[in-house]
């Protein structure tokens, strides 16, 4: 979306008539990027779903807390993660797993997800991303998978852009070295 029509659709939010209209445009606009951002944290197709719909849902609820000076895509983005990672610690807490058997579980999801269509490369790669702790895993997500610049993370994480660079680097060094002992 460009910066014109989110400042737009921004301004749209604001007057109470339009509101309605201007959610619209955001979902329009942003389900699919979401709902990959999303999936790639949680799996399965079905969870993936149920949790952008939260997201969207969330995002209408709290419309009132939507500040115009950030960016819209911003706004969404620290909602699904902080919906993401609910749904996960959720999922950990009824299924009362441990952390090693949590990432099983998930690989075993992706296998077995008929919406996933990769090569064994593929896969080895998302076990190796998914072996990441929580937070490196998103960041590697943010900006391998997204391209997001490391200043809109910070936004959206509260993080440091120095922190978040390590983190990456770092998250890159141990995927690097997982995939070359997979081979």
């Amino acid at each position: 979306m460009g910066k014109n029509k989110e400042k737009e659709i921004a301004q749209l939010l604001q007057e109470p008539d339009r509101q309605k209209e201007a959610f619209e445009c955001i979902v329009n606009e942003y389900k699919e990027q979401l709902y990959w951002q999303i999936r790639r944290l949680v799996f399965s197709h079905e969870d993936a779903d149920d949790v952008l719909q939260n997201t969207f849902i969330k995002a209408w609820m709290n419309l009132e807390y939507f500040r115009g000076d950030a960016k819209i895509s911003t706004w969404l983005y620290r909602i699904a993660f902080n919906e993401s990672i609910a749904f996960l610690n959720k999922q950990r807490a009824t299924e009362a797993i441990s952390i090693d058997d949590a990432e099983t579980t998930l690989i075993n999801k992706l296998e077995s997800d008929t919406y996933f269509d990769a090569d064994e490369s593929q896969l080895e790669f998302q076990k190796a991303i998914n072996s990441l702790p929580e937070k490196q895993k998103i960041i590697f997500n943010l900006k391998y998978f997204q391209e997001m610049k490391y200043d809109e993370m910070s936004e959206i994480l509260g993080t440091t852009v120095g922190a978040l660079k390590a983190s990456y680097h770092h998250a890159v060094k141990k995927i690097e070295n997982l995939l070359k002992d997979s081979l």
